[in-house]
């Protein structure tokens, strides 16, 4: 127990009694959800006030690591063009301001692809489209939601929130005079989107329980009152979205639960049509679509997983996506039934296992394909003009020749694009044009910073385009990476991806360095160090290997980061996923505790050296393995977490809650899901044990995971004299602070934050 918890912010207790299944519930702290109580806001200012005295000797350290980040970070900078017909956009940001600058430049020649540099100084013709410092004067956050432009470059419609609660205003502009058009319409979800015309545009509404729910057609240079409802989606298990085909000939909308999709689309010729069906939405059954030209042929490329969890693609003409499932759906008892899928289309793969397939991406001339293999993400390119029959990627070393049975297959073979470390992230990134002839790709590994690159599918070339700047003296080899795997409880191999200085690690008796980049692999520090461990773990989100410039605040003081790839994301394929949701949720917490304490018994730390971070869902798993293994962690760093889970997943009136009972289950109606939940949802599970010390960080205007969940945990904690911070955004969304420099001051407190508990838990910390 920790005595200062006594002079901490005491919140009142008003018993509030959650029946449900036969089972009672007093809940003391349920009278914080009353965001417009005067009384709430008095104890979220006086937990705010608690929180700043209780880390004030810490502002000199916040103040260094803000410097350390802000100098290593180029503040004046600028990002790669990307070409849009007949412009070359990119933005630019500048030192001392927030947000970025949109802007473009003319492109001189047709047929150029490459990108011109891009240098402090204007291009020549050079105009700013929008300048977020100009859109967010005045206000205290500022989010753009929407930014998008017809096809000739004249109008531009964008959206902004300026609470945080993911609420938009949109408005359209013409950038020929500068000046907004009065066509606006409030309330908005996020990524309405204008037809290449410029004569339609496109957006969504959310209902009560902020579920976007409708899609509406509106005509530019009307009022909004006369706008149309194109799409409808009553079943509160989906989410509804609209936008167009990069081809830009087709207008697509989508209906996602959890577990299920539907498409419809719409010709961009003929906007004014009802939509229709691409394939019948069968539950379970998840797709999405990509319009392609395919030796002449409107096709429409399907990625789904009928058959296969890992997904499949194949390519089936737009005329007729269906084919045969609508004489199906004819005879079947299921009125919504697929046909199999190979009596519809053409496979893209032959062979694809070993592959988690994830994205399909169409151009005129080849087809780009993302995927995951191994657990890393990875890009591969079928080109269009060649007639060879498609193999798997474990045969592309081999030369191969075209299937003499096979004339029909239009697809050249997959040829996986390289890579610089093979525990690096390879991801498709940036390429808007249906004509292009050449695709961008980023490569990042936790010890290799960002590098975006042009790779020409005609010959295979690549050139590097830029890479993220690290500013000051920073020795980049200084730091060097590892792959571990932990064993979990059921004995499944656990991924654990760490970075570190160098320095700290040898490499570990009779081991080798990795052949890929001659780092060593199989290491482990000369003495325990001090460790920061992340983890998510949900929704099928992949935590990859990536690059923090502001990760090195904590390197730089011998502090070692890792990620514990967990079941419940999706890192190892849609059974990884599968594995850590629903009734196998609680996969996710003990795979974490497992990496922690591997990470201990491997001599990587110590329980009074280790710091357990996470947020959002994240944050939920943070509650969990406080409650479950307190003794693990000298702290817990939880952002916007998820952690008064059963309570929100009772409430169908909430935000998320319904579309939420595919990945957490429905313990409204179920009695058993009721039990599981109840069994780890962490501020139920509040025990009376010494805990870690933990800071929660929440936002007042969060829609997604309410202020009032971690409001109410640090209270339960307090209870039982934990020594637990509640930090509160008043103005803010999910993401936290919406500026650059207020977003680096949080990291820098979260980081100081960190580096204070491992010197309270008497462990040396490098100045």
């Amino acid at each position: 127990m920790n005595d200062t918890a006594s002079s901490a912010p005491v919140a009142k207790k008003i018993p509030y009694e959650r029946t449900h299944h036969g089972h009672t519930f007093v809940d003391n702290y349920e009278w914080m959800r009353d965001k417009e109580s005067p009384e709430v806001i008095a104890h979220l200012e006086a937990e705010n006030d608690w929180t700043n005295a209780q880390t004030s000797q810490l502002e000199p350290l916040q103040e260094s690591i803000f410097e350390e980040i802000r100098t290593r970070i180029k503040e004046t900078d600028m990002s790669v063009p990307t070409r849009r017909g007949n412009y070359w956009y990119y933005s630019r940001t500048k030192a001392g301001l927030d947000y970025g600058i949109s802007v473009r430049a003319p492109i001189s020649e047709a047929a150029d692809w490459t990108p011109p540099e891009v240098g402090e100084e204007p291009l020549p013709g050079e105009e700013v489209i929008f300048d977020s410092n100009t859109a967010a004067e005045g206000q205290e956050f500022f989010s753009l939601g929407t930014f998008s432009l017809t096809d000739d470059g004249r109008y531009l419609l964008f959206g902004v929130d300026n609470s945080g609660d993911e609420r938009y205003t949109i408005r359209m502009r013409d950038l020929s005079t500068g000046e907004d058009l009065p066509d606006t319409v409030e309330g908005t979800f996020a990524g309405a989107s204008i037809d290449p015309t410029g004569r339609y545009f496109f957006y969504t509404t959310v209902d009560e329980a902020w579920r976007p729910e409708k899609v509406w057609r509106h005509v530019v240079g009307t009022d909004s009152s006369d706008d149309v409802c194109i799409f409808h989606e009553p079943d509160e298990r989906f989410f509804v979205g609209s936008g167009f085909s990069r081809s830009r000939k087709y207008m697509f909308i989508v209906t996602g639960s959890k577990t299920t999709t539907g498409f419809w689309s719409l010709e961009s010729e003929d906007l004014e049509a009802a939509p229709q069906a691409v394939w019948p939405r069968v539950d379970g059954v998840e797709y999405s679509v990509e319009h392609a030209v395919i030796a002449g042929e409107d096709r429409f490329l399907i990625t789904h997983n009928q058959e296969r969890a890992d997904f499949d693609i194949i390519d089936v003409p737009v005329s007729d996506p269906a084919g045969t499932a609508r004489e199906t759906a004819d005879a079947s008892d299921d009125p919504r039934a697929i046909a199999d899928p190979e009596s519809i289309g053409r496979p893209l793969l032959d062979d694809v296992d070993g592959l988690r397939i994830e994205d399909v991406d169409a151009f005129a001339d080849f087809i780009v394909i993302s995927y995951r293999r191994g657990g890393f993400a990875r890009v591969g390119i079928i080109e269009l003009d060649r007639r060879e029959q498609a193999t798997s990627v474990e045969q592309l070393a081999s030369s191969g020749t075209s299937n003499p049975d096979d004339t029909a297959s239009p697809y050249g073979r997959l040829q996986e694009l390289p890579f610089s470390r093979e525990t690096g992230t390879l991801g498709f990134a940036g390429n808007p044009e249906f004509t292009q002839t050449s695709i961008r790709l980023l490569f990042t590994s936790m010890s290799t910073p960002a590098v975006i690159y042009q790779h020409s599918v005609a010959d295979g070339t690549d050139t590097i385009l830029k890479r993220q700047p690290v500013l000051g003296s920073v020795d980049l080899d200084r730091y060097s990476e590892s792959l571990i795997w932990a064993r979990a409880e059921d004995g499944t191999q656990i991924p654990i991806s760490l970075v570190y200085r160098t320095d700290l690690v040898a490499l570990a008796p009779g081991s080798t360095a990795s052949a890929t980049d001659g780092r060593p692999q199989d290491a482990a520090p000369v003495d325990p160090a001090p460790l920061v461990l992340y983890g998510y773990g949900s929704y099928e989100m992949s935590m990859d290997p990536h690059f923090s410039v502001s990760r090195l605040s904590l390197l730089d003081r011998g502090v070692v980061f890792a990620i514990a790839h967990v079941r419940g994301g999706g890192e190892m394929g849609r059974h990884w996923y599968d594995q850590g949701k629903t009734s196998a949720k609680k996969n996710t917490f003990t795979d974490f505790i497992s990496a922690g304490r591997h990470l201990v018994a491997q001599g990587w730390t110590r329980p009074e050296k280790l710091v357990a971070s996470g947020g959002s869902a994240g944050g939920l798993l943070m509650g969990a393995v406080t409650n479950m293994a307190p003794d693990l962690f000298a702290g817990v760093s939880a952002e916007v977490p998820f952690v008064d889970a059963l309570t929100s997943i009772l409430m169908p009136e909430l935000p998320l809650t319904v579309i939420e009972w595919e990945e957490w289950g429905d313990p409204l109606h179920d009695e058993h899901v009721y039990e599981y939940m109840r069994s780890y949802s962490p501020y139920e599970n509040v025990a009376e044990v010494d805990h870690p010390k933990v800071l929660a960080v929440t936002s007042l205007n969060d829609t997604r995971v309410l202020y009032v969940e971690p409001a109410k945990w640090v209270a339960r904690l307090r209870e039982v004299g934990a020594d637990a911070l509640l930090k509160t955004e008043m103005v803010a969304g999910h993401g936290g602070a919406s500026g650059r420099y207020d977003s680096w001051k949080e990291t820098a407190f979260d980081f100081a934050w960190i580096l204070d508990v491992l010197k309270r838990a008497d462990v040396e910390i490098e100045a």
